[in-house]
């Protein structure tokens, strides 16, 4: 829930409503919106100057615990990614390695898969749940104000020493060698000097970029995804989460289970590794455009998408107020949405022009709002209720269509997973897999990971048409965004980002087809050209030759 603590009050969450104020000031069961003057009762006109009585908020360190988690995470990963698939890919038959490391990553996904319905019926709970009386609470999991704001190592290396440092004397019996202490400069310096190797591979680089650009996507799209299924779609947080973990990512899961599986079956070496990972991932690529084609229209919201009478505004036309509500003393920087029986979305029940209320909590009914008589009701209804309008079933059906191109197109994408995977542990050295593994983690998650969210946020809030407010004053989160802006701007960005993947993996594709296939290929009985094998230390030494060896070595190496 987008709430805020108090300071004096740390029993429960404060969020952004105007029931709460107006009850302050009339006890009665009946409040009348359009009488109570709401500009002194707390709330400020404008968000620059806040009301000099309101109490900061109470500062909160949870981001430490959060910050020191996923540093045990990383460190717990570590052993897993570089370390791990390279074990799998050394002491693996060389058919069965792709298929193992396929497996690995399929069992991954189960944790997240997990987290996400778990997730969905966390966030169906009110976070004081069992401490406050949940008939008051006037939002529910549909509303944009319910999300949160805004010494082993040591025994290890004694264990490999050991393992590494027997020899077999005359007699045949094994004896441990004496070797003398390495110093840490001459370890740091062959770091740099690997570093150096597996960056100098040209294939690797330009593979590192391509891959770079498509995961920065991948992670803007699936840090948004749920809150564009409830702002293009009207989706609640609970069932984004719900139909994320049902079907997108077992489809990820079983797309890469195959993708090992046909790595295994067909052979594929370098080259078609190479065609394969990146041709089904440019399919999918292809599929996913079809998303620009199954958005949903605005929200219907009176004052910020149409007018008063329901006819349509210019993007960024605010004009929350009119002759219907002009009698109001209404302030324009809240949020507490309610709906009409002629569609329309007002933005406070004072600014729907409403005069008296009954029931209580969720069930409250607002009546007599003469801003619906704009419109024209036919039914001569009047009232209005809480929560914004749902969109038209049409949006309905497009949100299907929306989630079926997902599942297919995240098939596709992670069918091409494990070839493309293991062209990282084929075009270095054997001895520096577990390095560039390393190195491709952390450029994925330094790179990527980190800076995507946040340009990815920047250019969504771009399209926002109603911000919250802070307990004095200040911006908060975002309300309501112009669906068709935030349509754009999302998709645009990811389409931005893995349309130039594509172009640097043609050059990679080129590159391999140049160094490799005109010189390493062997001819075979039908004449033609055989790809070369993608395990073995043979192509790991094509690969380095490549990067740093001249002419007249390669046809030595020939």
């Amino acid at each position: 829930m987008s709430v805020s603590r108090t300071a004096g009050d740390d029993s429960s969450y404060k969020y952004e409503t105007t029931l709460n104020a107006m009850s302050s000031v009339n006890s009665t069961s009946s409040i009348n919106p359009c009488s109570v003057d709401q500009k002194d009762i707390g709330v400020s006109e404008t968000l620059i100057e806040p009301d000099p009585g309101c109490k900061k908020e109470a500062s909160s360190y949870m981001w430490i615990y959060v910050l020191l988690g996923n540093m045990l995470r990383g460190i717990g990963e570590t052993p897993i990614a570089p370390l791990g698939i390279s074990y799998l890919d050394d002491f693996a038959k060389d058919d069965d390695a792709p298929l193992y490391i396929a497996l690995l990553h399929t069992i991954a996904m189960i944790g997240p898969m997990l987290g996400f319905l778990l997730g969905s019926l966390c966030a169906r709970l009110y976070v004081d749940i069992g401490f406050v009386d949940l008939g008051s609470i006037t939002i529910t999991p549909r509303d944009s104000r319910w999300s949160l704001k805004k010494p082993e190592e040591e025994s290890n290396d004694k264990t490999s020493s050991d393992l590494s440092n027997i020899k077999e004397d005359n007699s045949g019996k094994h004896s441990p060698i004496k070797q003398k202490p390495v110093k840490s400069s001459a370890t740091l310096k062959d770091f740099f000097i690997s570093v150096k190797a597996v960056l100098g591979n040209r294939i690797y680089f330009v593979f590192l970029c391509s891959v770079l650009l498509q995961f920065s996507s991948f992670v803007g799209f699936l840090t948004y995804k749920p809150k564009y299924m409830e702002q293009q779609y009207g989706q609640s947080a609970s069932k984004s989460n719900f139909i994320t973990g049902l079907t997108s990512l077992p489809a990820v899961a079983i797309g890469i289970f195959l993708g090992g599986l046909l790595m295994k079956k067909y052979k594929w070496g370098l080259i078609g590794a190479t065609k394969f990972g990146f041709g089904v991932s440019f399919f999918a690529f292809l599929i996913s455009l079809l998303h620009f084609f199954v958005g949903c229209e605005n929200h219907v919201v009176a004052g910020l998408t149409v007018s008063y009478d329901g006819t349509p505004v210019a993007y960024g036309e605010n004009t929350v107020f009119s002759s219907c509500n002009s009698d109001c003393k209404c302030a324009s920087n809240q949020w507490d949405p309610v709906c009409g029986d002629n569609g329309i979305t007002y933005i406070t029940a004072c600014l729907a022009g409403c005069k008296v209320s009954t029931g209580h909590g969720k069930n409250t009914v607002f009546h007599n709002c003469s801003c619906t008589e704009v419109a024209g009701l036919l039914s001569g209804n009047t009232s209005v209720t809480l929560g914004h309008c749902p969109k038209s079933d049409d949006c309905s059906k497009k949100f299907i269509y929306y989630t079926v191109i997902q599942v297919i197109s995240a098939f596709f994408y992670a069918l091409g997973g494990t070839p493309t995977y293991m062209i990282t542990l084929r075009c270095v050295q054997p001895e520096l897999k577990s390095l560039a593994v390393g190195l491709y983690v952390l450029t994925m998650r330094a790179l990527a990971g980190i800076p995507a969210p946040v340009y990815f946020g920047a250019l969504i809030d771009r399209t926002c048409l109603k911000w919250g407010r802070g307990s004095c004053g200040q911006r908060g989160a975002c309300r309501i965004y112009d669906s068709n802006a935030y349509r754009k701007a999302y998709l645009g960005l990811i389409t931005g980002l893995r349309a130039p993947s594509y172009l640097i993996a043609l050059l990679f594709f080129l590159m391999v087809k140049k160094h490799y296939q005109a010189k390493d290929s062997k001819p075979t009985e039908n004449g033609g050209k055989e790809d070369i094998p993608m395990s073995g230390e043979t192509n790991s030494k094509s690969c380095e030759y490549l990067s740093g060896s001249s002419d007249a070595e390669k046809e030595s190496y020939i």
